[in-house]
């Protein structure tokens, strides 16, 4: 009979999601999905750049960045919420060629739960304690202090609609945030200033969303750093 009990509990059985709180902090070490790591779910944001990725160097010279502000875990289920949020707002204000946005943390780290029953005579028969190594139910990001979540690059005209973008995306995630407006050029690691000058000298080329750097070498015919006198 308890037996029989046990096979109707199994099959009605089905426990929900947990809350984010219990996999806020960083307590263990990183425990990716490997060989070893069987059975752990898709990660729920599978699109990491929206909006016109395609968009040349040039286009968008405006940055702004959502920065953690904590040491944490961030859930993918969070990741996707705010890559949502952040590109309904865009789309709406903006258009959906007017701005690029590019999620920069990635969920490896697998979080587990020693599922328990939840029924009248559970006690009976559940295992408490006992071989309580949980089974994988999801992935989260591991973030520090001071790294970037998200970035949207657009044009300057629309720098009040990225923040207020950025700031609607950010109720998505537990902890604090910080929105910071960059001093480089797009997604590049040239200030502004510097960027313009190395371009009209020759000195940077795009290529697609980032600039490559002249190696210096080849042919002179053609060459754009000699047509512009540089040695």
């Amino acid at each position: 009979l308890l037996s029989f009990f046990f096979s109707q509990v199994k099959k009605t059985f089905k426990m929900g999601r947990r809350p984010a709180r219990c996999y806020r902090y960083q307590k263990n070490k990183p425990y990716i999905k490997s060989r070893y790591c069987r059975g752990v779910p898709e990660s729920k944001i599978r699109i990491y750049d929206v909006g016109a990725k395609k968009a040349p160097v040039d286009l968008f010279p405006f940055v702004a960045h959502l920065v953690c502000d904590e040491k944490q875990q961030i859930s993918s289920e969070a990741l996707e919420a705010c890559r949502v949020a952040i590109n309904k707002h865009l789309v709406k204000n903006v258009g959906k060629d007017g701005y690029h946005i590019r999620v920069r943390a990635h969920p490896f780290h697998v979080l587990r739960a020693n599922k328990m029953l939840s029924c009248a005579g559970a006690d009976r028969l559940s295992s408490g304690m006992r071989h309580s190594y949980g089974k994988p139910i999801g992935v989260a990001a591991r973030v520090d202090i001071g790294q970037i979540l998200v970035s949207i690059r657009s044009k300057d005209s629309n720098e009040a609609h990225v923040i207020e973008a950025i700031r609607r995306g950010k109720f998505k995630f537990a902890g604090r945030q910080k929105i910071l407006k960059s001093l480089k050029w797009g997604f590049t690691k040239y200030h502004r200033e510097t960027y313009v000058q190395m371009r009209r000298s020759g000195e940077l080329a795009a290529d697609g969303n980032i600039v490559k750097v002249h190696n210096r070498r080849g042919a002179l015919e053609g060459n754009a750093l000699f047509e512009a006198g540089q040695e």
